[in-house]
């Protein structure tokens, strides 16, 4: 009898979406959370696995001879040992464009919080400081508009290209990097720069591009210094792309004016890992996928995938046959 296995569903749907859509393909079981120890066990006698960050190894995936289809409830899908998957004939599919809109709103709540500091400023007035204060108003930091900074974006696909006409709308100049440089948008203050160029010249530099060999350290010591002493570094793509003991060193020393990550290279986070306590560091733990509307379209998406995979049409495959 053909089974579905969720290995760690609380992630994408914690209790407020449903899992109905996959019912109405085949029996599921949800698991909210599963121990390596415990994937065999769980996933034993299922055809199709679907996973998040539960890792499936190659070791693993020989012990489930039934397997048949592996999803991922992410689009990032190096928990799988994705050709070991291919050697046994099993398509991982995963979802590619859910989150494009969450991302850039994510983003720019954290290009906001750095450059005007609304929560300090609220904080500060509900502890008495504006009851108290001798002038009308008061502010505790400095506060910069966005109008007329540059905005340097590593990375141009459909998040880059939606974060771009964000900052177009309040009026940044847009500085993009990518290897493949088509499609330029339509406004005037937009060009394509290299990566040098690009970090030397913008007020806020954010990330955006896969994570490949290539890309793993993009942002070290070398590259963080050639960002303006004033400049904010802005990651929501993936935590290994910059190496965060450099980026703390460099917020600690002043080499640049602040950042915000909601990524990290190790996730959850060691205690110790130095951004968690670097100055002027805003670091949210992975949130900027999981606005509600876009764990939706997920679970749909990740719904379509299965469909399609048993209609004989896989989409979304990450390791195809050659």
């Amino acid at each position: 009898m053909k089974k579905t296995v969720v290995l760690d569903g609380y992630t994408l749907n914690p209790g407020d979406l449903s899992w109905d859509g996959f019912e109405k393909l085949a029996p599921i079981e949800v698991y909210d959370r599963t121990e390596p120890e415990r994937i065999v066990e769980r996933a034993r006698g299922a055809e199709f696995v679907l996973t998040n960050k539960t890792p499936l190894s190659a070791e693993t995936l020989a012990l489930l001879p039934e397997l048949r289809y592996i999803g991922v409830l992410a689009t990032g899908y190096n928990v799988v040992d994705v050709q070991a998957a291919r050697g046994r004939g099993i398509p991982v599919c995963n979802i590619p464009t859910y989150g494009t809109s969450s991302v850039a709103q994510h983003t720019f709540a954290l290009i906001l919080e750095l450059t005007l500091n609304v929560r300090m400023h609220s904080d500060a007035a509900r502890a008495g400081e504006w009851s108290s204060c001798r002038d009308w108003c008061f502010w505790k930091s400095p506060l910069f508009e966005l109008d007329g900074k540059t905005l340097g974006i590593v990375g141009f696909g459909r998040i880059g290209r939606r974060v771009a006409e964000v900052g177009n709308a309040f009026g940044m100049r847009i500085l993009a990097q990518d290897s493949v440089q088509v499609n330029p948008p339509p406004y005037d203050r937009f060009r394509f720069a290299e990566l040098d160029e690009l970090l030397s010249e913008s007020d806020v530099v954010s990330l955006h591009c896969p994570l490949f060999p290539e890309t793993k350290g993009l942002m070290n010591t070398a590259r963080l210094r050639r960002m303006k002493r004033t400049a904010f570094l802005i990651n929501t793509s993936r935590g290994p792309l910059i190496v965060d003991q450099d980026l703390a060193d460099a917020l600690n020393s002043g080499v640049i004016g602040g950042a915000a990550v909601d990524v990290l290279s190790v996730e959850p986070p060691a205690a110790d890992n130095p951004l968690l306590t670097a100055r002027n560091c805003l670091v949210t733990p992975h949130i900027a996928w999981a606005a509600k509307e876009a764990r939706a379209r997920l679970m749909d998406l990740a719904v379509e995938n299965l469909a399609a995979f048993l209609n004989g049409r896989p989409q979304n495959v990450v390791n195809p046959s050659p």
